[in-house]
């Protein structure tokens, strides 16, 4: 099982900056092979902002794409996204997540923070 732990988030003013943070842990953390970030507006689907696959690729939702920074401290199972200019297309819930390969390969979500963008 992970457990994956979210920090950050809350009100920004557009045109500002975020960073999001989350950390993995329990039993199957060593076996994470992809940590990102989705994010669900009210009444849309959860989709993808940021994913980063271990030794892998990067990807990035076209929306976000130059905005927008994963990094990964693998070492310490953490995954963090800054964002700048902001807007309030960026508002939503943001989740973290990270895909494992033990015991059985597995999705697991974070609980969710909200950002809010508006001044």
């Amino acid at each position: 099982q992970v457990q994956l732990v979210e920090s950050g988030g809350g009100l920004v003013q557009p045109g500002g900056s975020l960073t999001l943070s989350c950390a993995a842990s329990g039993s199957s953390a060593s076996s994470i092979y992809v940590m990102g970030w989705y994010r669900q507006a009210p009444g849309q689907q959860r989709t993808l902002v940021a994913r980063d696959f271990n030794g892998g690729p990067t990807n990035y939702a076209d929306s976000v794409r130059g905005r927008a920074t994963i990094s990964r401290d693998n070492a310490k199972n953490t995954v963090t996204l800054q964002m700048n200019d902001l807007s309030p297309e960026d508002t939503a819930v943001y989740y973290c997540n990270a895909g494992a390969r033990l015991p059985l390969l597995s999705d697991y979500w974070g609980q969710g923070t909200q950002v809010t963008v508006s001044s």
